[in-house]
């Protein structure tokens, strides 16, 4: 527990042993399946290095800064999301429907997890698949099928999304300490080692010189303005911005810990495993000349298992790969879910092994659509879900509208309302040009850029299914 001093209020949930084991956590949360699997292949697709030193910045002007307010409102009120921008708008004389962001948040949180547990179910069935030498020598139109099958077989996917969510109701059920402590003590660890094997494995068996110039030499004329948005977008969304995750993390936060520096230290890790998990990737896709650099999403689940299955120690590897793809979406797993169950904890006085219980489930139940989105039931789309299936829908409503309107306006709420006292008493500036840099980023830079990336991106989506 962090010795807490008389004017900074307590958890009941208990706090991080150590500014490290937030890093850790929060870095967990932050590391999941858009480290791993989107950004090589968003990186394929839009010139490597160009695309790289864009995304940098991104992380730079619009994340870090967004992930900030959310620690200090965390940490300010040691609550969950809801409570927390509840405290806030008492403190700040800001109106009392402010909450609603955190509201929003939680709600997001259950939703991704309701679809991420069946996408990180695939996971699960590959490491089990490698192990087994199923992607020995497998061709293009094998690996293609095996894929499908899995997706067309339900009974496959409601397998591995309840063993998913029995996996996250574990580690939550079991405590800030335990639980989530686990995930800095013990997945992130083991997800640095794979990625190291896996980065030595790449250098040793692929064609890393050529991954390595992929990766970092900029080809601006590959860059377009699609890719700038991509950029700014998963910047955004690749460190579990807007959903209370992060406020619900810093709530447990140690006192004594500078927002500032750690969170710009979860910032390097998490762009850091990004990085490490593209230069991991390209040069086994650059050793093998039938699989596309920008070959999609279907780069981790079709392509690679190609290219494992054609190399020396591919088996041993490939199924390594696989559990970390599994682990870093366990990791963020726990973090969507907890900020639920903290508001059940502290608001209906319940509990830690009923609320995750009761939240993990509902999860579960809600999971049931987007299994029902793949197989025979797949071309069930309901008019008024606009024509996508549930996974879609969910994927819509949460990535392009609830999110980055919730990491808005906590931005708008900290940068315009927040008393200079309490700025200063969390974030513990030694200098105001770093509180003015803060707070100009925050009302005007983070914004304005997340609600550019959200107005585009709805106008695409809604003219596609207008067409």
């Amino acid at each position: 527990m962090d010795n807490q001093n008389s004017h900074t209020p307590k958890s009941i949930h208990g706090t991080w042993s150590s500014r490290w084991t937030f890093i850790l956590a929060a870095t967990g949360s932050a590391v999941g399946l858009g480290n791993i699997w989107k950004f090589p292949y968003i990186a394929g697709e839009n010139g490597g290095g160009a695309f790289v030193l864009v995304y940098l910045l991104c992380i730079a002007i619009v994340g870090i800064p967004i992930m900030m307010a959310e620690v200090f409102l965390g940490r300010n009120a040691r609550r969950n999301p809801v409570n927390a921008v509840e405290v806030f708008t008492r403190q700040s004389g800001a109106s009392h429907n402010w909450r609603y962001i955190g509201v929003m948040g939680v709600i997001a949180g259950l939703l991704i997890m309701s679809f991420y547990s069946v996408v990180a179910g695939w996971a699960l069935h590959y490491v089990f698949a490698s192990i087994s030498g199923t992607f020995t020598d497998i061709s293009a139109a094998g690996s293609d099928a095996f894929f499908g099958g899995l997706l067309g077989d339900p009974k496959a996917l409601l397998g591995w999304h309840s063993t998913f969510t029995l996996m996250t109701f574990i580690i939550v059920a079991s405590g800030v300490s335990k639980g989530l402590g686990a995930v800095a003590k013990y997945m992130m660890p083991f997800l640095f080692l794979a990625l190291a094997v896996l980065l030595v494995y790449g250098f040793l068996a692929g064609n890393f010189k050529a991954g390595v110039m992929f990766l970092f030499t900029p080809n601006f004329s590959a860059l377009t303005g699609d890719s700038i948005l991509i950029a700014m977008g998963h910047a955004f969304f690749t460190l579990s911005l807007g959903m209370g995750a992060i406020m619900a993390y810093g709530a447990y936060m140690p006192s004594s810990a500078n927002i500032g520096k750690t969170i710009l230290t979860v910032g390097i890790l998490d762009t850091l495993v990004a990085l490490v998990a593209g230069l991991a990737i390209f040069p086994i896709v650059f050793a093998n000349p039938t699989i596309e650099v920008g070959a999609g999403p279907g780069l981790l689940f079709v392509s690679l298992p190609i290219a494992f299955g054609s190399m020396p120690l591919g088996l041993l590897i490939g199924t390594l790969f696989f559990a970390l793809v599994a682990v870093a979406a366990w990791s963020s797993a726990v973090s969507l879910i907890e900020p639920a169950i903290a508001w059940l904890i502290e608001n209906k006085g319940w509990k830690r092994i009923k609320a995750a219980g009761i939240v993990a489930g509902c999860c579960w139940l809600l999971g049931l659509l987007t299994v029902a989105s793949f197989g025979p039931l797949a071309e069930f789309k309901p008019a008024w879900l606009l024509y996508f299936t549930p996974f879609d829908f969910f994927d819509f409503l949460t990535s392009q509208i609830m999110l980055p309107l919730g990491g808005v306006l906590i931005a708008l709420l900290v940068a315009w309302k927040a008393p200079a006292a309490l700025l200063q008493k969390e974030f513990g500036f030694k200098s105001q040009k770093t509180q003015t840099l803060l707070l100009f980023l925050l009302r005007f830079v983070s914004p304005t850029l997340v609600l550019l990336i959200m107005a585009i991106k709805l106008f695409e989506t809604l003219s596609q299914l207008g067409a």
